[in-house]
């Protein structure tokens, strides 16, 4: 069966796994998925993430979550643009997630990136989630 919406049932995996208090969750491993990972590293939302093979064929990634004195340091992390409703935003016109405490992540022709780094780009794209 195929997945609608593959980088939200990661977001959910995430969300999910550090309510049960996990040390690492499991998710389908794909490129989008570790560029993804690879901003929620850098900005210090994630310890860290590895590609690995469960079967032959088969590829997962192993995201390391991280917590701050046995609080998730992800508070909040939700979808905004979704299957049935793209949402793109110019640069000018993204707005900063809980007054620049949080990051949006978005998808430019550069890349995926954090949108700190999208405005010092200066380019806009799909906002594919915010992280708080």
């Amino acid at each position: 069966m195929s997945m609608s919406d593959p980088l939200g049932d990661m977001l959910t995996r995430i969300r999910n796994g550090q309510m049960a208090k996990k040390s690492a969750v499991l998710a389908p491993a794909s490129k989008l998925r570790a560029n993804v990972l690879e901003v929620l590293k850098r900005e210090g939302y994630i310890r860290g993430f590895e590609e690995i093979e469960s079967r032959p064929g088969i590829r997962e990634i192993r995201i390391e979550l991280k917590y701050h004195e046995g609080a998730p340091a992800i508070q909040q992390i939700a979808r905004v643009s979704k299957p049935g409703r793209r949402v793109y935003s110019k640069i000018k016109d993204l707005t900063k997630v809980y007054n620049g405490l949080g990051i949006s992540i978005i998808s430019t022709p550069r890349g995926v990136m954090s949108d700190a780094e999208a405005r010092e780009a200066n380019v806009g794209g799909e906002v594919l989630c915010q992280v708080f």
